[in-house]
């Protein structure tokens, strides 16, 4: 299982696919979906979208 938060380093965030089992830590522990990476100008914003329906957020 993948933690995801804001201490995971980038390397660890593009080698998530999908069907990886990742966790925020806290109330979101589920197999990855799908995943969205865009960027706002300021951050690269990565979205791990859970079979749960729950999103993980990350912005580094």
């Amino acid at each position: 299982m993948i933690r995801l938060n804001s201490e995971t380093s980038n390397e660890i965030l593009q080698a998530v696919k999908v069907g990886d089992m990742v966790t925020d830590g806290f109330s979101k522990t589920s197999s990855v979906e799908r995943i969205e990476i865009s960027d706002d100008g300021l951050y690269r914003v990565y979205d791990f979208y859970l079979i749960t329906g729950r999103v993980i957020r990350l912005k580094k």
